[in-house]
């Protein structure tokens, strides 16, 4: 069974490893940097004010123990009569730096929250509105489930890593700046040591992470393939059941599911000694720094370079504080920048659908629909419903061509027919009259006007347009025929249900036109779902009518009952019809056969019939 690769990749929350960035990551990164600086510049900049302020009421704690041993403490044990009140006055003072601390760090998480949501929120909106503006190429050839991963785990993964891997980034670097700073005035002996110690860190932080690497970009392959195994699954249960491949499903799944553990077992066997290596190189660093200081703590006259590094008791005790604090944000910053950096492969794929080209529009032919009437240059015409295609040859890539030399002449109120064999270019030449494709050559006229120069949004809101395929949407029944014109009263959308013979099934349901319907109209009989959609379309009200194959899924009793309906909304209007029922076929005033994208015959039944060509086999061996 085949296995499916969307889903989108999404690794390990926090790998460990620093990863060495791509020129590519760069400069999603700094898109992204971009992006939220432009919509929250002033949070930001308030957010890192407050970090500032954070990591230096830190750093005031630990040197304050330097002067707590060397100015308080040890004098107080040496006074005969000690007096605390200047000791409890720099503790209070302390307490205030620190509550500063806290405040500010409430603060920049509740700043970071907001901005990590509001970015989220802008995020999702602009995807859904540049969505609605692409092409149906584009969906052609982007799998469904890859694009709904982009809103659901990519966007996510960004929303983290803004509210807190950055955070912890800027954090922790503006701590490491300046504890080493405080480090150097403290003590230059000893910061070397720190300095060679946090050099081993980082060396064997990278090693790890280059052999982990490669086990985590398999862990997200795989992670991918299970969620769309599990999503293909979900949406084709009923075909799994009618064939009874559970068994065949299971396997498939545990032979995915297996290459996924493998993956992330490999990956976090590596990433996971990482802290406790680092952890004991911290705790063995923190050892030899107390004996190298508290050697020169006992030579008062250690002098290096004519240079004299003498140690208090509190200077060595502040350092040994300090010494945590510079190799713990280390740690940190490798695991939240390897963070960051698998973010930014989600950014690439939300920006990689923000650039995505829209649908272009350079129509200047615009539609009165209140009027019927097309509105070009100051000038009024009448919406009569005449479409011809003129030479038109098409192929959804350039490589491929799908249709050819199509010429079609119709008059408006005409029923058109298209009848061929599967993947003969019938639903293909539907979908041209709408303009979701460019044709290559040739030209296809709307009364007149090239399609080409009409406004695509007036141009399909004078087609009416009935698939197969039916798709309606959460709401009430009532909501789903309102949406081929949503101006309509309750009244117009019941007379459209009555006019296709839908009515009465629909006052059957539980609650009438209020029924709610959910999961595409899952509660809903296939012949239910396609008169609800052909009624649609009749309260749209269109001067050309396509219906693809849109009696497929009704039963013969109820095409019976429909077709009366049916033919009442054809009246007056421009229909083309692919249908492969004679029912539907044989009243149309032309017909047009196709084979391989060509038009191999056309005209009336009867003329048809008496040239015994491909029509008439169809029509005699009832393959229609």
């Amino acid at each position: 069974m085949r296995q499916p690769s969307f889903g989108g990749p999404r690794g390990p929350r926090a790998q460990s490893g620093l990863q060495r960035p791509t020129k590519e990551q760069w400069s999603t990164l700094l898109r992204l940097l971009r992006y939220v600086l432009t919509n929250y510049k002033g949070f930001i900049l308030l957010s890192l004010a407050c970090i500032v302020v954070t990591s230096l009421t830190s750093l005031a704690s630990t040197l304050f123990t330097r002067t707590l041993i060397d100015d308080y403490i040890i004098p107080l044990t040496q006074a005969t009569n000690p007096e605390y009140a200047s000791l409890a006055q720099a503790l209070f003072r302390l307490g205030l730096v620190l509550a500063l601390g806290v405040v500010c760090s409430y603060a920049y998480n509740r700043l970071m929250i907001a901005v990590s949501q509001g970015t989220q929120l802008r995020l999702r909106r602009e995807l859904f509105t540049h969505m609605q503006t692409l092409p149906l190429n584009y969906f052609d050839t982007h799998s469904h489930g890859d694009t709904m991963s982009v809103y659901t785990n990519d966007v996510d993964s960004l929303r983290q890593a803004i509210s807190s891997s950055l955070t912890q980034v800027f954090n922790s670097l503006i701590t490491i700046v300046a504890t080493f700073t405080s480090m150097i005035v403290l003590s230059v002996p000893l910061t070397l040591v720190s300095l060679c110690l946090a050099a081993l860190m980082m060396l064997v932080t990278a090693k790890l992470g280059t052999l982990s690497r490669g086990h985590f970009r398999q862990q997200q392959e795989s992670l991918a393939r299970v969620n769309g195994f599990i999503e293909e699954m979900m949406t084709g249960q009923r075909v799994v059941k009618v064939f009874c491949h559970e068994d065949e499903a299971i396997a498939d799944f545990e032979q995915i599911n297996e290459q996924l553990r493998s993956s992330a077992s490999s990956a976090n066997r590596i990433a996971n000694i990482v802290m406790p290596i680092n952890g004991n190189l911290s705790n063995l660093g923190y050892v030899l720094i107390a004996v190298v200081g508290a050697a020169i703590a006992l030579h008062p006259d250690f002098s290096l370079f004519s240079f004299n590094f003498s140690l208090s008791l509190g200077t060595l005790v502040s350092f040994l504080t300090l010494n945590k604090s510079f190799t713990q944000p280390i740690s940190h910053v490798s695991q939240q920048i390897n963070s960051v950096l698998n973010a930014s492969v989600g950014a690439d794929r939300i920006f990689a659908l923000m650039d995505a080209e829209s649908e272009v529009d350079e129509g200047c032919v615009s539609l009165n629909a209140d009027a019927r009437t097309w509105e070009r240059d100051g000038k009024t015409t009448p919406v009569e419903g005449d479409v011809d295609f003129r030479h038109v040859d098409f192929g959804y890539t350039a490589e491929k061509q799908i249709l050819f030399d199509i010429n079609i002449n119709t008059s408006p109120g005409q029923k058109i027919a298209f009848v061929g064999g599967t993947g003969a270019g019938k639903t293909t030449i539907i979908n041209l009259i709408n303009r979701f494709y460019e044709i290559q050559k040739g030209e296809i006229l709307f009364d007149g006007i090239p399609v080409a120069d009409i406004q695509k949004s007036s141009l399909r809101r004078s087609l009416g347009m009935v698939l197969q395929e039916t798709h309606l949407f959460t709401g009430t029944v009532l909501d789903n025929i309102r949406y081929g014109r949503l101006t309509a009263t309750d009244e117009e959308c019941r007379e459209a249900a009555r006019l296709v013979g839908a009515d009465d099934l629909i006052r059957r349901l539980a609650e009438g036109y209020q029924t709610i319907l959910t999961g595409d109209g899952g509660n809903l009989s296939a012949g239910e779902r396609q008169l609800i959609a052909i009624a649609r379309a009749a309260v749209a009200d269109p001067p050309v009518l396509i219906l693809d194959e849109a009696t497929s899924n009704i039963d013969t009793r109820t095409e019976v009952y429909v077709q009366q309906g049916m033919d009442r909304l054809m009246q007056g209007r421009t229909t083309f019809v692919i249908a492969h029922r004679l029912s539907t076929v044989r009243g149309a005033d032309q017909i047009i056969v196709l084979d391989h994208g060509r038009i191999i015959e056309h005209g009336t039944h009867e003329e048809l019939i008496a040239a015994r060509g491909k029509y008439y086999q169809l029509y005699t061996g009832n393959e229609l």
